[in-house]
């Protein structure tokens, strides 16, 4: 494929996913009320009684309603960026490689999902408890229902990629780009960069939702060393592979040109 080529392959597969995505914001449009709810629990338990999330502008509750719908578009299409992610990248890997299409798509979304439910469940109430008990009783909350949903859905949406980081080292793994000695003798680097990306992916500078987001990510990190060690392919294994399905290509070709030769 030429360059152009490529830009069209691209633009083909993000219309995929806006269109994927718009068919699943009608749906979170229909289930917008209880999915607020659902995201407003967190903090409602942990405010003062009486207390509730208040607006400051007419179109503000209207405007949170098309975000939650939007949200909910973006967590259930995210199986098709997955697959649209992989039909892009799928004709530069050999025919072997892209039978790991199936996994990668399955435990992608799995993992999703399920940084999704950590961040709502564990990581969201802790960070709200936290900073509502902080202030104490000198001041009075008055939390506006935007600030709280963008602070969660950043949250969630971070978490939920954030646990793809097992996936990315299985593919890598298995195409032979990554080892386990390579994870092992970097992880101090890997570390830093975890901090740095936890800093920047929470939406407050406190140091405590910063390590909610940093611990989980170490620990994915070690669980991909792990998988790496289990199911991981050496350079040199790839290496070797690739030049006998060059040689039988040849010998192959080699045959045909043999045939064509003898009369």
């Amino acid at each position: 494929m030429t360059f152009l080529e490529h830009l069209d392959e691209l633009r083909v597969r993000l219309f995929y996913i806006l269109a994927s995505v718009m068919v699943f914001f009608l749906v979170g449009w229909l289930v917008r009320e209880p999915v607020l709810d659902l995201l407003m629990a967190p903090v409602q338990e942990n405010l003062p009684a009486q207390a509730r999330p208040v607006y400051t502008t007419l179109a503000e509750p209207f405007m949170l309603s098309m975000k939650v719908a939007f949200f909910v578009g973006l967590v259930l299409a995210f199986p098709v960026v997955v697959l649209q992610i992989w039909l892009f990248v799928a004709p530069g890997l050999y025919p072997r490689e892209r039978r790991y299409a199936v996994p990668f798509l399955l435990f992608g979304s799995a993992f999703f999902f399920a940084g999704s439910w950590f961040g709502y469940g564990v990581v969201f109430p802790a960070a709200a408890r936290f900073l509502i008990d902080f202030a104490g009783d000198r001041f009075a909350p008055m939390l506006t229902i935007s600030r709280i949903f963008s602070f969660e859905m950043r949250l969630i949406l971070a978490m939920g990629l954030v646990f793809q980081l097992p996936v990315l080292i299985f593919l890598l793994s298995r195409l032979g780009l990554v080892t386990p000695g390579f994870l092992i003798r970097n992880f101090k680097y890997a570390v830093l960069v975890i901090f740095i990306l936890a800093a920047v992916l929470t939406p407050t500078p406190d140091v405590v939702t910063m390590m909610l987001v940093a611990g989980p990510m170490v620990a994915l990190y070690l669980a991909g060393v792990l998988v790496s060690l289990v199911f991981g392919r050496s350079r040199e294994e790839r290496e070797e592979r690739e030049e006998r399905e060059g040689d039988g290509e040849t010998g192959e070709g080699g045959e045909s040109d043999g045939e064509r030769e003898d009369p």
